[in-house]
């Protein structure tokens, strides 16, 4: 190992031992913050997306990946 690539580890290290602390305490407070209502809300919304916009399939899809195959190779 180079002397330059010893300084970067200790810059490195160094970083993450400062910036350690101060996100756990990001994550504590996006915890403390969080609403699993809201969360849920946005996720059946996306459910309803889906099913207002989806199309029902008649296969699983395996025949045409299988074409993309044959075609790439």
């Amino acid at each position: 190992m180079t002397e330059i690539e010893r300084e970067e580890g200790r810059i490195f290290i160094e970083t993450w031992r400062r910036a350690g602390p101060v996100l756990e305490q990001i994550r504590l407070q996006e915890l403390r913050e969080f609403d699993s209502r809201k969360q849920w809300r946005i996720v059946d919304s996306l459910f309803d997306l889906g099913v207002r916009l989806g199309q029902p399939r008649n296969t699983s899809g395996l025949v045409e990946q299988q074409r993309i195959f044959r075609t790439a190779r």
